[in-house]
């Protein structure tokens, strides 16, 4: 069994043919998934799509994209409140992104604090989204671990190696999509190569980021197996066990999510 940790069910991608998705996605064993909020105007919709399928999760937050358009939202008491419903499992995704700098930089920063502080008041996991913000993530989430609050993951890990290091030393998981399955990300596969067993999770942050041999197609959960199948073998474990210990790894963080049986 397998685990996308982080996807989007609600884009028109994968939405216009969702119940093919999810099948698709059980046929290769990928049993759980869950689908990530990135606007708070669109939170119900993203909720209404894990309450209407079986062993499917959500998150609730705002993507640094969206943290200028959605600033008016971005509220901890209103993360808080969506975050009630049982079939909310985490907050975010939320972070920091300064390749695209799509919102000004000091609202990205708002509002990641903002889904820190709903994080902790939860006690939920946080999602974080970093890219080409290493320095400014690190600070903020060390700043805020102080109090032993705060855990989460670090999606769709392409930072660097010492970045690697601080968020591993913070408690958090690491995530990895099918960029590490690409021709050029050697440094990638090396830090994926040493991520501790128990920190480690796949996903396919579908409709984006199609693993090999699959590129150029419009992502889906159900290729979280290839990401998962060339983890087993640059880190030279069992398929089998690296199922194992990234599902296992997911309900722990993920700890309100039910397990299937």
């Amino acid at each position: 069994m397998l685990v996308d940790s982080h996807c989007h069910l609600d884009f028109e991608a994968l939405y216009q043919d969702l119940d093919g998705v999810i099948a698709r996605a059980k046929s290769n064993g990928v049993k759980t998934l869950l689908t990530i909020g990135t606007k708070l105007s669109q939170a119900v919709p993203v909720i209404e799509i894990a309450r209407a399928h079986e062993n499917i999760f959500c998150t609730v937050g705002i993507h640094p994209h969206e943290a200028e358009r959605e600033q008016a939202l971005a509220q901890a008491d209103r993360l808080i409140a969506l975050a009630q419903d049982s079939n909310v499992v985490g907050i975010g995704e939320s972070g920091l992104d300064f390749y695209y700098n799509e919102a000004p930089r000091e609202k990205q920063i708002d509002a990641f604090r903002t889904h820190i502080l709903a994080a902790k008041e939860t006690g939920l996991p946080l999602v974080v989204h970093t890219r080409d913000a290493d320095d400014e993530t690190a600070e903020i989430l060390k700043s805020e671990c102080r109090d032993g609050r705060l855990r989460g993951v670090i999606h769709c890990f392409t930072s660097s190696s010492a970045f690697a290091d601080i968020a591993l030393d913070l408690g958090f998981s690491i995530s990895f999509s099918g960029i590490v399955t690409f021709k050029n990300a050697g440094d990638l596969r090396d830090i994926a190569r040493r991520v501790p067993d128990n920190r480690l999770l796949v996903e396919t942050d579908s409709p984006y980021l199609a693993p090999v041999p699959m590129r150029g197609k419009s992502n889906e959960p159900s290729y979280v197996a290839h990401t998962a199948a060339l983890l087993a073998d640059i880190r030279t474990v069992d398929r089998a066990l690296l199922a194992q210990q990234t599902t296992d790894n997911f309900f722990a963080l993920f700890n309100r999510a039910v397990r299937p049986q």
